[in-house]
């Protein structure tokens, strides 16, 4: 069958893939022909996902490494599946809801919602799968796995075990003592009434407020407050009855348990241990609070002294532990102030007690207490804050502070007040202030630090392995920044909260009598069990995500079964993944695996960066810089897409994408489509695959011999993950050795009345095919077409033998030494034309001082293609050059194109130089920018990256002007 005149990626792309599905191509174990085997799982997408870049990038290198093992006979299995993504489904099926106008989550009720999240899951939940399929992910997706497969309430098609899987492994780790029910704080998004994890949350800077307040001391003490500079000279000194406190969160003062300073902060020293009052409610039952010391207040930040608010900041819940301090829950689950419990000054007068060591500090009274005024009951908490400050400012209280002073907190010295100043009252001055403020990644309201009910993993006591399998080499991350990174979670690691105020998701199996004991079991009966007769009701919570999915490995290869695939799989050989989880999915799956099955997970993680826009910025929809892999596949085609990550995927480096990068690659595959069109109309291609060649001509033994060189560099890349090198070498390889030098050099060769024609043919065939094998796990489409329109073939290319030859088989060294000699030849005299202005189709005579016999020889060999592809059209020996010749240097040989009367130099050189002064400028200007301190601290990273490359960019055109003019000067 002919070739098109051009390749159809679009038809032939959706062809292909499914003549590889028909054929099993993808099963794990397919074209096995040795013992090892190689597996990687998936990072299973989120079954609401779409195709992104990031997808895009990491899932082309896990095919490219599945695809190369698979050819060389690995057993290999790339396992696909999806997370069943609690909060992003529940949000989603929730919206559809209200779309059609049917009953909402809490109208229907927990069961019948959940039918129509599986509903959902049925008609949407594969979208991403066919979308990787047109990536060319060459999964086994008979094997596709879901994290909720298996689940009491599944639906038939949903068969599985590995909600099996999640709650043994729950209720083994909850008898171990590794899980447990407490009360810490969590980030709590009030959209959806939920405990997320840090993933979740996106600080974005916003502009905010600073508040200063005095905090009145106990019975009306004093102290004498002293300022001094940094020679110890007193620059303020007075009497003061208050401390002041800064905050961007004035609402939250209901909930303090304390005032702290610095422990060597001298201001307050005389008054460590005294009681100050809560400026906020009712006075007449105004909560006093001691002020105690401790190492997180920064003494040279505002005044030194800030309020703890344990049950709402993350910094002060630190504090407050540290320092036994009580924590009051201020808020409801949907960030309004509390409005149950009793009266306020029946609340107070008991937290009063508690702080004056007057009663019991018991945890579970403190969290059901509710401190909040009647007259702040129930409203929102940004409009609590407003209440706050306003009754507070009308009090007097609020600190009047210098707006020239950069210290804040300090008071205005007290001048004299008109009247109109003291009737209107005292007026706070608010400082305008950036904060980062936490957002829900979905909900987009504020995420409030909410002390709850969780569960909670005690990670401290699995961590252990996990950090000896990276540190002692069991287990390898590249690149070697991101073991830092690892190594930072872990050693620092927090409990973590596995569980989530949802519907959707695997359920904690645990319940509770009415006296709160709590029976953790499997199912329901064996819970009823342990508490005979009595009534039990089940913790309406689901786990967390990142619980199931830390349980990937194992648990799509069926465990806790000991299946034939767990036996040959686990461990797994690799993770490829982004550095955003490297904490929230790798880590956690290195802790769960070796406290559940006490293994290692897989044997290397390669994290990759970043996928952002051509100018280094962070995809985003509101920057309008989003790249869809999809659009992209469609006018480029799944190759070009895949050929360009790979080629930009330096290890630790962020991907700078552009549209005009792509359609360079798209060229690539055309480049090689038109060689192999080339061959076809040459006779090469004559029905069946092409064998290893024995050639005799120069040319054909050269070519082989960079085939070896190649088949090396790639395995050799592939080995060490360095998929940028394998890529750009096949580049260089297939575009520049094979498409553009071997077949313009072949062309003689192939005459038919040439006597090395056959052979050539043959060569030619054998090499195109090994463009094909060697290309095909990065560009998978339109090597497999060329491979099966070209010739009869016993089986499809991504079933095809992966090469083993070396350069110690098959490089000759002589052919080697002397096509590189012609190449280097040809190179130098056509970048000696360009540079002069020489026109194109201009033959040119050439001169020559010196030749060795090795030159002679390689010069009497291969005159003909020499003159033809330089346009030279003679050879004459010289003893020297005659003025106007430009040398031209190649090892044992110094030729001279004599251009005198050709160009006029001294033009050339006025035009060179008009260029080089004009660079000479940009480059002074950038070099200047670059170099200004102010610029790079202040300038975003993307924008001095960007100088940078143009400023690379025009040292490098300046060198080759420079380069030009120096030639011009010899030929005077």
């Amino acid at each position: 069958m002919a070739l098109d005149k051009t390749f159809d990626a679009a038809e032939a792309e959706k062809r292909l893939y499914a003549a590889w599905e028909k054929a099993g191509a993808f099963k794990a174990g397919a074209n096995a022909s040795r013992e090892e085997t190689f597996s990687i799982m998936i990072p299973p997408p989120n079954v609401t996902g779409v195709l992104h870049m990031g997808h895009a990038f990491n899932n082309t290198l896990q095919d490219i490494l599945i695809r190369w093992h698979r050819m060389r006979g690995f057993d290999t299995l790339w396992q696909p599946g999806q997370d069943h993504a609690g909060i992003a489904t529940q949000m989603v099926v929730e919206r559809k809801l209200a779309e059609t106008q049917q009953p909402s989550r809490s109208e229907m009720g927990r069961e019948a919602f959940l039918e129509k999240v599986w509903e959902w899951k049925a008609e949407s939940g594969n979208t991403i799968i066919d979308q990787l399929k047109r990536l060319g992910a060459s999964c086994d997706w008979d094997r596709n796995a879901f994290t909720m497969s298996g689940a009491p309430n599944a639906p038939a098609g949903e068969e599985g075990n590995f909600h099996d899987a999640v709650i043994k492994v729950f209720v083994d780790m909850y008898k171990k003592g590794l899980i447990y029910r407490g009360k810490r704080l969590v980030n709590w998004d009030p959209h959806f009434e939920t405990a997320i994890s840090d993933l979740e949350v996106e600080n974005i800077e916003v502009d905010g407020h600073m508040w200063h307040f005095k905090y009145p001391l106990a019975g009306g003490a004093t102290y004498t407050y002293v300022e001094k500079d940094e020679d110890g000279n007193v620059t303020l000194e007075e009497v003061r009855d208050y401390i002041s406190i800064a905050t961007t969160r004035p609402e939250t003062m209901l909930g303090d348990g304390a005032v702290a300073v610095h422990p060597s902060d001298e201001r307050y020293a005389s008054i460590v241990g005294q009681l100050c009052e809560i400026p906020v409610g009712p006075k007449e039952s105004r909560r006093l609070i001691p002020i105690i010391t401790d190492e997180y207040p920064d003494k040279d930040f505002g005044s030194g002294a800030v309020k703890i608010t344990g049950a709402h900041d993350f910094n002060d819940y630190e504090v407050a532990k540290r320092g036994n301090i009580p924590m009051y829950n201020l808020m409801d689950t949907k960030g309004a102030m509390r409005a149950d419990g009793r009266a306020y000054a029946e609340e107070a007068a008991i937290a009063q007690r508690i702080a004056a060591g007057e009663e019991a500090f018991d945890v579970a009274k403190i969290a059901a207490m509710n401190l909040v005024p009647e007259a702040y009951r129930g409203m929102d908490r940004f409009e609590a804050r407003k209440a706050v400050v306003a009754d507070i400012t009308a009090e007097g209280l609020a600190v009047m502070t210098d707006p020239d002073d950069p210290r804040l907190g300090k008071p205005k010295k007290k001048k004299k007040q008109d009247e109109a100043e003291v009737e209107a009252g005292p007026v706070p001055l608010v400082e305008a202030k950036k904060i980062m403020q936490p957002f829900g990644d979905r909900s987009k309201v504020v995420i409030e630090p909410m002390l709850t009910d969780q569960w909670f993993v005690d990670t401290a006591k699995i961590v252990g392995p996990a950090i000896d399998a990276v540190r002692n080499g069991d287990v390898q991350i590249m690149p070697e920044q991101d073991k830092k990174v690892y190594f930072h979670w872990l050693e620092n690691i927090e409990p973590w909260c596995i569980s989530r105020q949802l519907w959707w998701g695997h359920q904690i199996p645990v319940w509770f009598d009415a006296d709160g004991k709590e029976y953790c079991a499997a199912t329901e009966a064996e819970a009823q069990a342990m508490a005979p007769g009595k009534t039990l009701t089940r913790d309406p919570d689901v786990l967390d995500t990142w619980f199931s999915s830390g349980l990937w490995p194992i648990g799509t290869l069926g465990w806790p079964e000991q299946t034939e695939a767990l036996d040959k799989y686990f461990p797994t050989s690799v993770l490829i993944t982004g550095f955003d989880i490297i904490f929230f999915w790798v880590a956690r799956m290195m802790m769960m695996q070796y406290a559940v099955v006490d293994q290692k997970p897989f044997d290397t993680v390669y994290v990759h960066a970043l996928v952002r826009d051509e100018k280094g910025k962070k995809m985003s929809k509101s920057l309008g810089n989003v790249l869809d892999p999809l659009e992209l596949i469609d006018e480029y085609g799944a190759d070009a897409v895949r050929f360009t990550v790979t080629a930009m995927a330096a290890m630790g480096r962020d991907l700078k994408l552009s549209t005009a990068r792509i359609a360079g690659y798209r060229n690539f595959g055309t480049k090689l489509w038109n060689a192999h069109r080339f061959a076809e109309m040459n006779g090469v291609f004559t029905g069946t695959q092409a064998d290893m060649p024995k050639p005799e001509a120069t040319l054909n033994k050269w070519i082989v011999g960079e085939c070896a060189r190649i088949r090396e560099e790639v395995d050799q890349a592939l080995e060490s993950y360095r998929f940028n090198d394998a890529a750009n070498a096949l580049y260089a390889f297939v575009w520049g050795k094979v498409c553009d030098w071997y077949v313009e050099l072949s062309k003689p060769l192939l005459q038919d009345d040439a006597p090395e024609a056959a052979e050539t043919r043959q060569t030619m065939g054998w090499v195109l095919d090994q463009c094909l094998i060697l290309m095909h796990p990065i560009m998978p489409y339109i090597t497999e077409e060329l491979w099966q329109t070209t010739a009869s073939r016993a089986k499809m290319l991504v079933h095809a033998d992966w090469p083993t030859y070396g350069t110690a088989d098959l490089l000759d060294t002589e052919a080697d030494r002397e096509l590189n000699w012609v190449i280097g030849l040809i190179e130098s005299i056509r970048s000696a034309r360009q540079q002069m202005h020489v026109p194109a189709g201009l033959k040119v005579p050439m001169l020559v001082t010196d030749l060795d016999d090795a030159g002679q020889a390689a010069w009497d060999r291969n005159e003909v293609m020499i003159k033809r592809l330089a346009r030279v059209d003679s050879l004459e020996k010289t003893r020297d050059f005659p003025k106007g010749t430009v040398s031209i240097a190649v090892p044992g040989a110094s030729f001279g194109l004599p251009l005198a009367g050709l160009i006029d130099i001294g033009e050339e050189k006025t035009r060179l130089q008009k260029s080089l002064d004009k660079l000479g400028k940009e480059i002074g200007g950038l070099k200047g920018r670059l170099n200004n301190p102010k610029f790079a601290a202040s300038a975003p990273e993307e924008v001095v990256a960007e100088a940078q490359a143009n400023l690379d960019a025009r040292q490098e055109e300046a060198d080759q002007l420079q380069a030009a003019l120096d030639r011009l000067a010899e030929m005077e």
